[in-house]
């Protein structure tokens, strides 16, 4: 059995801007799997950079309200929503509210920073 807890995965600023806990990764963790989870946020009145990823992407937000952009969409989300994000996408998340945008972010195959690619 495998059992981790996000309080012993360090938190790191990722290449997109956000606060960023791996929470399962076959590069950090004892598991074959072909995904990757990782637990995001985002401060108030921030936002991730225009970014776009070879794999597919879902973020579900935990907590907090923001926008999400993909492409030349965009859409309010919040506590609940769920979130697809085709591969090779441009995307860029941002908190609108007064407390954490709070997120998990599933990425297929599993995320590596060759493949996260700045979109100006």
């Amino acid at each position: 059995m495998f059992v981790k807890n996000i309080r012993d995965c360090a938190e790191f600023t990722a290449s997109d801007g956000c606060q960023l806990r791996e929470l399962l990764h076959s590069k950090n963790d004892p598991v074959d799997l072909d995904y990757s989870i990782a637990s995001a946020r985002v401060l108030p009145g921030r936002h991730s950079y225009r970014h776009r990823l070879k794999q597919g992407e879902v973020y579900y937000i935990l907590d907090g309200e923001g926008v999400m952009h993909i492409d030349e969409e965009h859409r309010a989300v919040n506590n609940g929503d769920l979130v697809y994000i085709p591969p090779e996408a441009v995307q860029w998340i941002e908190n609108t509210g007064d407390r954490d945008l709070v997120f998990l972010a599933l990425v297929s195959p599993p995320w590596n920073a060759a493949d996260d690619i700045p979109a100006g």
